[in-house]
C-alpha cells in the first residue's frame, strides 16, 4: 500500500492523539504516503506532523447547522471530487463515528476502521469493508495505534512518540524571559480549576521569576484570564492566538499547566512538561499519555489543590 486517508477529524485532543499513529505508520511503512480529513478549525495540527503529506479540511460542524443548502451540497460534492482524484488504497477512520464514516463513504478507497463491539457509534462499523477488534480499556492513544496496527500489519512498539515538527518559532511578542503557561479555558465548567487556585499556584510561581502567561479562546475566557492576571505579578493575559502560533507558544513553554482540554495534550505532544488537572472525568483514559514530561492530577469528582500541583512541578522548578 502506497496511499492511505487518514479520518480523524476532531476535537483538538482527538486529532493530538493520533499523532503517535501516524508516527508508527512512518517507521513501519515507509513508502506510505498519509492524507489526513480534519475538521477545517484544526488543520493547523495535522500539519505539524511531517510524515502526513496532505491535509484535507471538512466542515462537518458547519454543515450539519445547514445541512440542506445548496452551499453544503456543493462543499460535499467538492469533497467527493477531491477523494475521487486522489483515489487512495485505502481509508483508515480512527474517529470511529458515524459522521467520520459517512465522510469515509465518499472515497472509492478500501474503507478500514472498528469493529462494531470497539467501536463508539456501533452503526458506523457498517460503512467499514475490513474492521478489527480494538479493546475499549486502552488508552485514545494505544487505541489508534492498535488500530492502525491491525490495518497496516505490523506491531506498534511500546514506546510513543508523537513525532511533531521542532522548528515551531516562538512568539515573537514575548520577551526572552521564561515563561509557565496556564492553560484555564475547557468547554465544560465542571473541568474548570478554581480560580483562587490558579492564583495562588501563579503567586509562587512569580515569586520564583517566572512568567506567567494566560492565552484564552473566547470572550469568557479571555475575561477569566484578565482577572488571573491582574492578581499574579508580571501575568499576562494574551489575545486570541491562532493554532500555529499557540503550538509555538506551547513548545517554548518552560512548563505548562493546563485542565482537560485539547492544548495540554498538544503541550503533552510536543515534549513540554505538563501538569494536567482533571476534575471531571477520569485521566485513564484520556489524560495525557506517553511522556515522561507529563502528569495527570485529580479526576472524577476530585479537584488537585495547590500543593499537588507545586509538588509536580518541583523537578521542573526545584
Amino acid at each position: 500500500m502506497t496511499d492511505l486517508l487518514l479520518i480523524k477529524t476532531s476535537s483538538l485532543g482527538d486529532v493530538v492523539h493520533a499523532f503517535p499513529a501516524v508516527t508508527d505508520m512512518a517507521r513501519h511503512c515507509p513508502t506510505l504516503s498519509v492524507d489526513w480529513i480534519v475538521e477545517e478549525s484544526f488543520a493547523a495540527l495535522p500539519r505539524l506532523h511531517p510524515a502526513v503529506r496532505r491535509v484535507i479540511p471538512v466542515a462537518l460542524r458547519r454543515w450539519r447547522s445547514a445541512l440542506f443548502s445548496p452551499a453544503t451540497h456543493a462543499e460535499w460534492r467538492r469533497l467527493n471530487q477531491i477523494l475521487e482524484t486522489l483515489n487512495h488504497e485505502a481509508s483508515l477512520d480512527l474517529q470511529g463515528l458515524v459522521k467520520s464514516a459517512l465522510v469515509g463513504w465518499f472515497s472509492p478507497a478500501l474503507r478500514m476502521g472498528y469493529d462494531r463491539h470497539s467501536i463508539r457509534e456501533p452503526l458506523a462499523s457498517l460503512f467499514y469493508q475490513r474492521r478489527f477488534r480494538v479493546s475499549r480499556n486502552l488508552h485514545a492513544v494505544e487505541r489508534n495505534r492498535t488500530l492502525a496496527g491491525l490495518a497496516l500489519g505490523y506491531t506498534p512498539e511500546k514506546e510513543v512518540t508523537y513525532g511533531l515538527r521542532s522548528d515551531l518559532v516562538r512568539p515573537r511578542t514575548l520577551g526572552t524571559e521564561p515563561y509557565v503557561l496556564f492553560l484555564h479555558g475547557t468547554s465544560r465548567r465542571d473541568k474548570e480549576w478554581p480560580e483562587a487556585h490558579w492564583v495562588a499556584l501563579g503567586q509562587h510561581l512569580s515569586a520564583r521569576g517566572l512568567t506567567v502567561l494566560l492565552p484564552g479562546g473566547n470572550e469568557r475566557e479571555h475575561q477569566r484570564a484578565q482577572r488571573l492576571a491582574n492578581q499574579i505579578v508580571g501575568a499576562q493575559a494574551l489575545a486570541t492566538l491562532d493554532l500555529t502560533t499557540l503550538a509555538g507558544l506551547l513548545a517554548h513553554a518552560q512548563a505548562v499547566v493546563g485542565v482537560d482540554t485539547g492544548l495540554s495534550h498538544l503541550a503533552t505532544a510536543l515534549q513540554r512538561p505538563v501538569v494536567a488537572l482533571y476534575t471531571a472525568t477520569d485521566p485513564r483514559a484520556t489524560g495525557v499519555f506517553g511522556s515522561a514530561l507529563a502528569t495527570n492530577l485529580g479526576g472524577m469528582g476530585q479537584c488537585p489543590d495547590v500543593p499537588e500541583v507545586l509538588s509536580a512541578l518541583e523537578r521542573w522548578f526545584p
